[in-house]
């Protein structure tokens, strides 16, 4: 199982939007998710900066952001980009974070 972690901006005021809107993630796209071998997802909220830390355990090569080419994934991306720093093709801006210590 890999740790992968990544970081992404929400924009300025929308952060109660952006946990009503995890607190219904549509069923098929958590099925999309874990069918994928994606675990233990959390995203956690900087509120000074608006940064959103994500975290998930994947098995395989694969994570939430390597998914662009199902449908659902756009269809959410699309859904979320009004509250977040977006690409052209809606998928969030994400930076990947490099782990430099992990205590077992």
């Amino acid at each position: 199982m890999k740790r992968v972690a990544f970081k992404m901006t929400l924009k300025p005021g929308c952060a109660t939007k952006y946990e009503e809107r995890h607190k219904v993630l549509w069923p098929e796209l958590v099925t999309l998710l874990k069918n994928s071998g994606i675990s233990e997802y959390s995203i956690f909220l900087d509120k000074e900066t608006h940064t959103l830390f994500a975290y998930q355990k994947i098995d395989g090569e694969k994570g939430s952001q390597d998914l662009a080419a199902e449908k659902i994934i756009q269809k959410w991306w699309k859904h979320m980009a009004d509250i977040m720093e977006t690409n052209d093709d809606h998928s969030p801006v994400t930076k990947p974070l490099k782990e430099v210590f992990y205590l077992k």
